[in-house]
């Protein structure tokens, strides 16, 4: 098959954790017979740097092009601890998400047997936790208008907008996931206090007896928040908006002991992006030390989502599987034994994947 991906690197340590998943993309280009292909582009505060624009024309015109983007991640403290800034990293994030159409976040959780133990919650309650959210990327609050201050600049407000079709679309991808998973749905919403969560739980209860098979659970965010805690292993698919969705991922994302091994696919019409979930960590750049894992398990999903090749995406998973278990790993999880480079883990998985 020949694969045209866009690369995305962008700030921190995402030029350094992306190189790694290319390695391992390449090996499985070989090992499989692909033709793979690499474009780069400009995003974040690099971007910025560059062309005063955090998303340029030139990048989108590549990603566009692609079919997938492998992206790492943007940010940038001169930015973080401005709040006055006119232009912003994240700008180019949320436009790159809206003219790429990648309405869908898919956010797994999941446990790795060797690193259970590095979770903040007790072992009977993580091990075996497997769920995934569908979050809605393109609308809400992010988008809403209208939104600013007023003249006097001590007002501020933001715009909370959702039309049933962004929630039926969102809605029924997490239906079919249900459907090749545990048959179980929850929808995240706050319709004791939110028009807009009153329509996303009147769509999600329109469009449930097309699914039969599927049992659907309705439970405010903040619930969720605390039964994500107590008891995650009771939740399969979640569905709900960007906002709540932001949230709940990152609480979701440190069940598994490590913020750097979760990956996450958007998804959309066209186009798919795949990331890890982790920030741009501008402490870690330039040291090679980052834990390069969640992006190569987003290059997995990339694989899995983005090309249907699901024999390509569990090869990457089973040598990332066996770094943990043998311990080649970056500092973060290393637990005291050796850590080794963000290059060499990066090495490392390459070489298995053609041994």
């Amino acid at each position: 098959m020949e694969m045209n991906i866009a690369l995305l690197p962008g700030d921190g340590i995402g030029p350094e954790v992306v190189a790694q998943a290319v390695k391992v993309v390449q090996a499985i280009g070989q090992k499989f017979g692909h033709q793979i292909t690499f474009k780069e582009g400009l995003v974040g505060a690099c971007a910025i740097d560059a062309t005063g624009d955090p998303y340029p024309d030139a990048t989108h015109e590549i990603c566009a092009a692609s079919d997938a983007v492998l992206f790492g991640a943007i940010g940038d403290p001169k930015y973080d601890n401005d709040p006055k800034a006119k232009v912003r990293p994240e700008q180019g994030l949320l436009r790159m998400r809206q003219k790429l159409g990648l309405f869908a976040n898919v956010r797994p959780t999941f446990t790795f047997p060797s690193l259970v133990h590095k979770s903040p919650l007790k072992l009977d309650r993580v091990d075996g936790v497997d769920l995934v959210f569908f979050r809605e990327l393109t609308g809400g609050i992010y988008f809403g208008e209208p939104r600013g201050r007023n003249e006097q600049g001590t007002k501020a407000f933001d715009t909370n907008v959702y039309t049933k079709e962004e929630i039926v679309r969102l809605a029924r991808m997490g239906f079919e996931a249900a459907q090749g998973r545990r048959k179980l749905l929850t929808c995240v919403d706050k319709a004791n206090v939110m028009a807009t969560s009153r329509l996303w739980r009147e769509t999600v209860q329109e469009l449930a007896p097309e699914y039969p098979d599927v049992k659907v659970e309705y439970e405010f965010v903040d619930a969720v928040a605390m039964r994500l805690i107590q008891w995650p292993k009771a939740y399969d698919v979640l569905i709900t908006e960007n906002l709540f969705g932001d949230i709940l991922t990152d609480e979701a994302s440190v069940i598994s002991g490590s913020m750097g091994l979760m990956p996450s696919a958007s998804l959309g019409s066209k186009v798919k992006l795949f990331e890890p979930i982790h920030g741009s960590y501008p402490q870690a750049a330039g040291k090679d030390i980052a834990n390069p894992l969640g992006t190569v398990l987003s290059a997995a999903m990339m694989f899995d989502y983005g090309f249907g090749l699901k024999e390509e995406a569990q090869a990457i998973s089973e040598v990332v599987n066996l770094s943990l278990a043998e311990g080649f790993v970056t500092e973060d999880i290393a637990e005291g034994g050796k850590a080794y480079k963000t290059s060499e883990v990066g090495d490392w998985l390459a070489a298995k994947i053609l041994a």
